[in-house]
């Protein structure tokens, strides 16, 4: 019973729920991007490079036993029971990565910068006191007599 009071307090620390909400939003995050590469960047870069689909870039390794190829998709490749190469979708995968990492990049330097203002110490006041010429004593800033020793100052 003792550990699963342990596990129990383990699990309700604050770093172990963050780093929880951390995980499952970066599971949103990496869908969201694998979404922006794959529907959004490759389509234009395939197009602009001869109407490639980089999702169907692949080497047949070992024709399929149930039908002989040339395959004109991996799907339709991997149905016939072909080993395949899949280069195209490991360069999506890469740019994938790229721009997770980017915009990791970004945050973090964003978090920092963050810090390091809260950090800086406030910029000290204007001073609103000076010190008489004559006397030495201390007046207020916009005095032009000083009313101890009431010299002009």
């Amino acid at each position: 019973m003792s550990m699963l009071k342990d596990f129990q307090a383990f699990v309700m620390r604050g770093n172990v729920v963050d780093m929880a909400v951390g995980i499952i939003i970066g599971a949103a995050f990496g869908a969201i991007v694998k979404s922006l590469v794959d529907d959004v960047i490759m389509p234009p870069i395939g197009l602009a490079l001869g109407n490639v689909d980089f999702s169907n870039l692949f080497v047949v390794l070992k024709e399929g036993a149930k039908e002989a190829g040339p395959y004109a998709t991996v799907v339709q490749a991997h149905a016939a029971g072909a080993v395949t190469l899949n280069y195209g979708s490991f360069i999506n995968t890469i740019i994938t990565f790229i721009i997770i990492a980017m915009a990791v990049f970004i945050l973090i330097r964003l978090m920092a910068r963050a810090q390091q203002m809260a950090m800086k110490p406030a910029p000290a006041a204007a001073p609103t006191t000076k010190e008489c010429q004559q006397c030495f004593s201390t007046i207020n800033i916009k005095a032009k007599r000083c009313p101890n020793c009431t010299s002009n100052i």
